[in-house]
């Protein structure tokens, strides 16, 4: 039987998948795609929010000098090699939760890190008609959402145009690894890279990999209102998209939305906003998170043709596009990986399985 060659077969088409799959295409690779949709997906449930200023204590997202200038080029150009929108930069606004965190946020703000990513900050109440904000608060910039369900459409159907997409996930009992490459069903091709997000841990080649499934709930909203910026505090609201969320469990396996989430996300937005909407769906999906908060990226312990991309955990949006070009450096150019996110630092784990 013929084997039809391409330079790599791809497996999964979340945001790590299709990102891989943006570079590769631009640089006029050829590839082959398997995937299909997956229910759980966290890429297809996600409001895509990307916010370099998170957590309780305004801390500055890891590598975000690097991160949002990279993420703001990629997906323009992505835009640009589909024709299609899907990329919404748009100001976050913080509501301050108290005098105190209004104080720490002031003495922190001094630092110069910051100032690229902060639009203006407020001691007194903003955007009264939308928003509670008794004590001001914060306006980010660099910050806005991708239209995730937009983009991975878009984005399979680039690879159907340039490439071969296919509507099944790959059967590795079918994978023939070796030393010059991997075939599989008359496809052959230098390297395989494996993007299954949460469902690795169903992988015989990467279930050792210390990924475990998030699992995040979002509520989708109905209004007439016209919303010019994200509001974030306990609970996000993002409009055009209109979600609102999420939730954070991580003993949660099951399929399928809860009523905890449910309570969890109105009381949220009930504190937050005051604009009318209507909860018109209830959305869940599994984020694929590592112990240590960072990708996963780099070649199978023995295989030296099967590679991984997986950990992006709720970052995915703003982590994919940049580290995705990071793989393909590493594959073709020998550029090192980042010690932070290269899969030597987990290999102890599958000798320990072996």
């Amino acid at each position: 039987m013929n084997t039809q060659r391409v330079d790599y077969i791809i497996a999964g088409q979340g945001l790590a998948g299709s990102c891989l799959a943006v570079h590769l295409l631009k640089q006029n690779r050829r590839i082959a795609v398997f995937a299909s949709p997956v229910l759980d997906s966290a890429s297809r449930v996600a409001a895509g929010l990307f916010n370099p200023i998170t957590g309780k204590n305004f801390s500055l997202t890891w590598l975000a000098d690097v991160l949002y200038p990279y993420l703001d080029a990629f997906y323009r150009e992505a835009e640009r090699m589909t024709n299609e929108r899907f990329f919404f930069p748009m100001p976050v606004f913080r509501p301050f939760i108290s005098a105190g965190e209004q104080n720490d946020w002031m003495l922190k703000s001094m630092k110069n890190s910051f100032s690229p990513y902060i639009e203006s900050s407020f001691e007194a109440p903003m955007f009264e008609s939308q928003v509670q904000n008794p004590f001001g608060g914060l306006l980010v910039k660099q910050s806005g959402y991708v239209d995730t369900v937009r983009f991975l459409s878009a984005i399979r159907k680039l690879i159907g145009e340039r490439g071969f997409f296919f509507d099944e996930w790959i059967n590795e009992d079918e994978l023939v690894i070796t030393g010059e490459g991997v075939t599989y069903r008359g496809l052959g091709a230098s390297k395989i890279i494996f993007c299954a997000g949460s469902d690795v841990r169903f992988s015989k080649l990467f279930s050792w990999l210390p990924v475990q499934p998030l699992k995040g709930e979002v509520l989708q909203l109905e209004t007439d209102e016209v919303v010019p910026r994200i509001y974030n505090r306990g609970v996000y609201v993002v409009p055009g998209v209109w979600k609102a969320g999420a939730t954070y469990n991580r003993l949660d396996r099951t399929a399928g939305t809860t009523q905890a989430a449910w309570l969890e996300l109105t009381a949220g937005l009930k504190s937050l906003v005051r604009f009318p909407y209507q909860v018109s769906n209830q959305l869940w999906g599994f984020r694929p998170t590592v112990p240590d908060r960072r990708p996963i990226l780099g070649a199978h312990p023995q295989f030296n043709n099967v590679v991984v991309f997986n950990g992006l955990g709720t970052k995915g949006v703003s982590l994919a596009p940049y580290f995705s070009n990071q793989l393909i450096q590493w594959l073709e150019n020998g550029v090192p990986l980042n010690n932070e996110v290269d899969i030597q630092r987990y290999k102890s784990l599958y000798w320990r399985s072996a």
